[in-house]
């Protein structure tokens, strides 16, 4: 039997105007807690004029919430904001069940999902810098005093400075774990690097189609349910474009809002791919009523990562899902599109508009290059055959003093080119 949860969305007045619904909140908030298979028996969402600092909610709304988690025999619930650890625990105490946050439950999501050791590594790392907050609320024995060495030790060390001692040591081997991966994953980009294949990285709000365009992009199977947060390790391949040019396509874990800090620090490692690519695609959930706020939403996190803003103006964008939209909708849909420089519309589920993005990428690409005359003699065969990996070599002339040929290269490449072969180009 699954887990009865009652799922709660606090309407707090926020500072400055929402792009979302309050039925588009809760709708999200209802579709994490099925990610994790519960029974949701419940959801609702509750006005809130003051948070109170103790409980989130006033007397009255606890008292009427209780009789709601005793008449339908809730075991969990879920809030859908930010609870300090004291408002989590009281809220334990006055219920008497579990209660989980936005941030624990995106967590509990998160541990559930990762495949990889380093997934696995990345969302231990998250999850115990979250609980280290938070051992006042989560512990039984704190009161316990480990004694000291006779006169000398003290009082001895208390629990909770044991338990948060224990986390710390943890957070350490972690890291010293995951820095071993980071190198792993550099010296593999380093590899990357050395080949003619530039890399195309996919990004884009929770189940807005970024593993079904995968797919019908590479021609895998990787998991793409209709489900939030299905993917979480990076999934790279390689792929041709029109031109026959390679590139290596990388599918990311997907954003949500409110985003919790500790799992955009602990993933940076991994979504470093998409601060490396050489084009950024946005997938975007066209159908869904808040896509652009989803889009606001990815781009505040490709900020805080780091990346560009030069970057993110420049990505492709893919109006996905357009398979549900109606005649209309469609027609306006992708009148914009035509407007807009980068965008393009699809259905990756009926693999329709996906020729437009290959295009789109291969355009987006075409657009760092440049073409350029370079002269090398005849014994540079290692330059030449340099050339032809990562460039276009469109004209060649063997003349009596060496080879004349006409170059198209991305900027990255002529600066690669100059460095390891020392030819100008002119």
């Amino acid at each position: 039997m699954s887990t009865r949860a009652l799922v709660v969305h606090p309407n707090i007045r926020p500072e400055k105007p929402d792009l979302r619904s309050l039925d588009s909140r809760l709708s999200e908030a209802v579709g994490l807690a099925a990610a994790l298979d519960l029974s949701i028996v419940d959801a609702r969402t509750e006005n809130i004029s003051r948070v109170r600092p103790g409980t989130l909610f006033g007397s009255g709304k606890l008292d009427e919430l209780k009789s709601l988690v005793s008449s339908l025999d809730v075991e969990l619930v879920i809030v859908d904001g930010t609870l300090s650890p004291v408002q989590q625990r009281n809220l334990e105490k006055e219920w008497s069940v579990k209660v989980l946050d936005r941030t624990g439950l995106i967590l509990e999501i998160f541990g559930k999902r990762a495949q990889t050791r380093e997934g696995s590594l990345q969302v231990e790392l998250a999850h115990l810098t979250y609980q280290k907050s938070r051992l006042v609320r989560s512990w039984t024995h704190l009161e316990r005093q480990r004694g000291g060495l006779g006169f000398i030790g003290g009082p001895g060390e208390t629990q909770i400075e044991a338990d948060r001692r224990m986390i710390d040591e943890r957070v350490e081997r972690i890291r010293r774990q995951l820095d071993k991966v980071v190198k792993t994953r550099g010296l593999h980009r380093k590899k990357r690097q050395k080949t003619p294949h530039p890399v195309v990285a996919l990004v884009g709000y929770t189940n807005a189609g970024k593993s079904t365009l995968f797919n019908a992009l590479t021609g895998s199977s990787i998991v793409a349910e209709n489900m939030l947060f299905a993917t979480l390790d990076p999934t790279m391949r390689a792929i041709k474009t029109d031109t026959g040019r390679r590139v290596i396509l990388s599918d990311t874990v997907g954003f949500v809002s409110d985003l919790p800090t500790q799992l955009v620090a602990a993933f940076r490692a991994t979504l470093e791919e998409v601060l490396e690519a050489d084009v950024v695609v946005h997938v975007r959930d066209i159908s869904s009523p808040e896509t652009d706020a989803q889009a606001a939403d990815v781009k505040a996190v490709l900020i805080e990562l780091g990346l560009a803003e030069t970057k993110i103006e420049e990505a492709v964008e893919v109006y996905n899902k357009v398979d549900l939209l109606g005649a209309a909708d469609l027609e306006a849909i992708t009148s914009e599109a035509k407007r807009r420089p980068h965008a393009v519309v699809s259905s990756a589920v009926e693999k329709t508009g996906v020729d437009l993005v290959l295009k789109a990428i291969e355009n987006r690409l075409a657009s760092y290059e440049v073409t350029l005359n370079l002269k090398l003699p005849f014994d540079a065969g290692e330059a030449l055959a340099w050339l032809h990996d990562r460039g276009a070599v469109t004209e060649r002339t063997d003349k009596e003093n060496g080879i004349a040929l006409i170059v198209t290269l991305s900027k990255a490449n002529i600066n690669k080119f100059q460095k390891q072969f020392g030819y100008n180009f002119t």
